[in-house]
């Protein structure tokens, strides 16, 4: 998830700040009314398409999880545009509080942007200018990534535009499904196709195992086993995000599944303790069949592994996943909201998706540029950059405290439904809505 919700590392805390939002949410909205032109955050679109790029010096935040990708889009526009861009850094455990403080001093950088599964709470504080014209004047506006669209609407308003994508895909060992007697081109296409497929390998013995998990990480478990139930049509939250739905029978499915393997020593050891730290570091040492991770670590694989990915799916079939990463608007309160767009405009056109980002191995915010000239050397990446338009974003205000946070109710359902015996489910998923109704 960048982390989307914590995917790569467990988040050891509550998500903190959301309350000096809300305190701030008044006082940021009546400073960020405006009038148009590129004062008070803009409004809906006063300029073109394309914005204004007349020197202005601009402020942007990003959190650390997505560095990366952040400092190639801003040294590759600095470089190429009048307008000049001050990236400021933000460990990603003091972001929540960092944006809080600066809401409530009306010190907002012009833009910001936020771990997706965030991003309510800033739209709903009123923290971000309304850019539903702009957004909809762009030639491309129906290609952007659609669940990083959602998550950044509100009250049919749109507010953000996809900064950073990082979906949750499976990953297989090609040359342990050739030693088990598996087609190394043909990935799981449904979850008990998995669940054989894991098994076949783990006989191998010899120190393989068939699979592996964050068994004490609730970002990783949003992540990886979510996709399975959207696979099968479901969804896990209503749309308001106050009622789980995290006891149905395909929910129960998977979590079966995942039980199966720790009853029968599929899974690779310390899934139990694995809180996310270094989750993503097993596959890569050839010993593990296949296990969901972030798309994010294709780039990070040694190289002589044989390895493909594939979509994640559901009991039954069908394809999903979690398309985290980090959204990005700009400020209520920027006075610079013309030149502000200026670079999320551009960050979306076709040199920085494919010329920037495509050309990193990251995966592009446009469905239309799925294959690419970058992607297109590597089939594996054009199997990413497709699943977007199949993916979703859960929306949720109480989405840390309930998921994220290592005494949440999340990971006590997951402990109970894998670790337990599963009998809990049902009331473990009434917690978890009296946590997002909270």
């Amino acid at each position: 998830m960048g982390s989307t919700a914590g995917p790569r590392r467990h988040l050891r805390r509550l998500v903190t700040g959301i309350t000096a939002l809300l305190a701030a949410a008044s006082l940021v909205t009546a400073c960020g009314s405006g009038d148009g032109g590129s004062g008070g955050g803009g409004g809906g679109g006063a300029a073109d398409a394309k914005g204004v790029d007349d020197g202005t010096k601009l402020t942007m935040w990003t959190r650390a999880a997505t560095r990366p990708q952040s400092e190639a889009l801003v040294e590759a526009y600095n470089a190429s545009h009048q307008n000049k861009i001050e990236l400021t850094v933000v460990p990603t455990d003091d972001y929540q509080a960092k944006v809080g403080a600066a809401a409530g001093s009306k010190d907002l950088p012009d833009l910001f942007a936020s771990d997706v599964v965030f991003v309510p709470n800033y739209t709903s504080s009123g923290l971000f200018a309304d850019l539903t014209e702009r957004i909809d004047a762009l030639p491309f506006a129906e290609h952007l990534a659609p669940s990083h669209i959602k998550a950044g609407t509100y009250e049919d308003k749109k507010y953000v535009v996809p900064h950073t994508l990082d979906l949750s895909v499976l990953f297989y060992n090609k040359d342990l499904y050739r030693k088990a007697k598996l087609d190394p081109e043909k990935p799981p296409a449904t979850l008990r196709e998995w669940d054989r497929q894991a098994r076949a390998v783990d006989a191998l013995g010899g120190g393989v195992d068939g699979t592996f998990f964050g068994g004490n990480c609730g970002g990783c478990g949003v992540f990886t086993w979510w996709p399975s139930v959207w696979a099968a049509g479901e969804d896990v939250l209503d749309k308001d995000g106050t009622e789980a739905n995290l006891a149905s029978g395909t929910a129960r499915k998977v979590y079966d599944t995942y039980r199966g393997w720790v009853r029968d020593d599929i899974v690779a050891p310390g899934a139990r303790d694995e809180t996310g730290t270094t989750w993503t570091g097993v596959f890569p040492k050839g010993k593990v069949g296949v296990m969901p991770m972030p798309s994010t670590t294709l780039g990070l694989m040694p190289k002589d592994l044989d390895f493909g990915v594939a979509p994640i799916p559901g009991p039954d079939g069908g394809r999903s996943t979690f398309v985290g990463g980090d959204a990005i608007g700009i400020s209520a309160t920027s006075e610079s909201a013309d030149q502000a767009w200026n670079f999320l405009a551009w960050s979306l056109g076709d040199k920085a998706q494919v010329g920037v980002v495509a050309a990193h191995k990251d995966v592009v915010a446009r469905t239309d540029l799925a294959a690419n000239k970058h992607s297109k050397a590597d089939p594996r990446l054009v199997t990413i950059n497709e699943l977007v338009a199949d993916g979703r974003t859960p929306y949720a205000l109480k989405f840390g405290q309930t998921f994220n946070d290592p005494n949440g109710p999340w990971l006590t359902l997951m402990r109970h439904a894998v670790f337990g015996d599963g009998t809990s489910v049902a009331k473990d998923n009434e917690a978890v809505t009296a946590s997002l109704a909270d």
